[in-house]
């Protein structure tokens, strides 16, 4: 008699029963049979038919649950699952739920090589959670928080790349958008103020509170009607400059430094008047239709001259004064407006007949005589060209003035 003893598939003996073997050694390799399927496949307790096909079982392969292969796709170890290919989830919704909403973190882990990442649910926090690591709260980049009002805060650096990145705040509906620097002392906001269609920046968090500068349309507004002083400052390596209003006079000032009423350049009320505060230089440009009161002329101080050859320079003064003394003296005219403009200066001249005074051939005297001056006393002389001084009228305006 051929029969061996199994509970298992992998006991059985492919040759047994042999020809020789009774009918009822038959009856008991069948019911011996029976015994192994039952044991083998304990877990198929119920009515319900496998109609799984034969390609169907080899493609899932499950013989190696509870082991460790590394050569097949799905293993399972320890309570842990590994997957060791792609996964796709197809149909029309897909989902994959990670979690049983219990009160524990869960997370999808990057394993890298350098450096580890994950995306998880930190449910003590009850945030969203991205960051480098595998434990969920550490090394945080990116956290969305899942309270009453929807926030993402990030971490580190922001790059959008690409050819013609975008980064759009809001979704077109009637409410605030912002950017709000959050600072250690004071913050800051750039933000669109949609009550008021404005963009502004301000101080605070809060937009339209503190507006430093609104934009509206094609207007660009400084200050937000608070009496306080509003700047434009321009910080330079050597010199700082401003352009701003001086609240308390109520005043457009502009100047150097960064402080209202320090080196004040150009003053401006509300009536439009203007104050200088230094000089304008022209550069032989026009001043056209000016209406000129309280004005002063500069002076070019020669002093005594003691003889010789003095030039009388036009860019120091159109009032000149001089004394003449000790020897003959030389005048040189120089540096006149150019051919086309007018050029004119007074000379004051003390004691211009005690010596020998000599002008130049440029200059061209009323009949051809040069006028007789003053031995002590002052004499007051006007030359004017108009040909950048290749001729120069002169004349006597007043002679031993008294």
């Amino acid at each position: 008699m051929a029969k061996e003893t199994a509970s298992y598939i992998s006991q059985l003996v492919a040759t047994n029963p042999v020809a020789s073997d009774s009918v009822s050694v038959g009856d008991d390799h069948l019911r011996m049979l029976k015994t192994v399927l039952k044991t083998q496949f304990s877990g198929l307790s119920g009515t319900t038919a496998v109609t799984a096909t034969e390609a169907e079982m080899n493609y899932l392969d499950i013989a190696t649950l509870g082991t460790s292969a590394d050569s097949k796709v799905l293993t399972q170890a320890s309570g842990v699952v590994t997957i060791a290919g792609d996964v796709v989830v197809s149909g029309t919704t897909p989902k994959v739920t990670i979690g049983d909403a219990g009160a524990e973190d869960s997370m999808l882990a990057f394993d890298g090589n350098a450096v580890d990442f994950h995306v998880s649910l930190d449910d003590t926090a009850d945030d969203l959670v991205i960051g480098t690591g595998t434990t969920a709260g550490t090394a945080t980049a990116i956290s969305i928080d899942g309270g009453g009002t929807l926030a993402t805060t990030f971490y580190g650096d922001v790059t959008i790349g690409g050819t013609t990145p975008t980064l759009t705040m809001g979704d077109a509906g009637a409410e605030d958008a912002s950017i709000v620097f959050d600072g250690n002392a004071k913050d800051f906001y750039v933000a669109l103020d949609d009550s008021a269609d404005k963009l502004v920046i301000g101080e605070g968090s809060t937009v339209g509170t503190n507006s430093i500068l609104t934009i509206t349309d094609d207007t660009v507004t400084l200050g937000d009607g608070a009496a306080v002083d509003t700047y434009l400052n321009f910080d330079g390596n050597a010199v700082d400059y401003r352009i701003g209003i001086d609240d308390g006079t109520d005043k457009l000032e502009i100047g150097a430094a960064v402080a209202h009423g320090t080196t004040t350049a150009i003053a401006i009320d509300s009536a439009a008047d203007m104050v200088i505060g230094g000089y304008i230089n022209f550069s032989d440009e026009q001043a056209i239709r000016p209406e000129i009161k309280d004005y002063a002329e500069t002076v070019n101080v020669l002093g005594d001259l003691g003889g010789g050859t003095d030039a009388i320079d036009i860019t120091a003064g159109n009032v000149v004064t001089a004394t003449v003394s000790t020897s003959t003296q030389t005048f040189t005219f120089t540096n006149p407006s150019a051919t086309g403009k007018a050029c004119s200066f007074t000379l004051i001249l003390t004691n211009g007949g005690s010596q020998t005074v000599n002008w130049p051939s440029s200059v061209d005297w009323a009949d051809g005589t040069a006028p007789s001056l003053t031995s002590s006393g002052v004499d007051i002389l006007t030359f004017t060209t108009v040909d950048a001084g290749t001729i120069w009228y002169g004349f006597a305006a007043g002679t031993d003035m008294k």
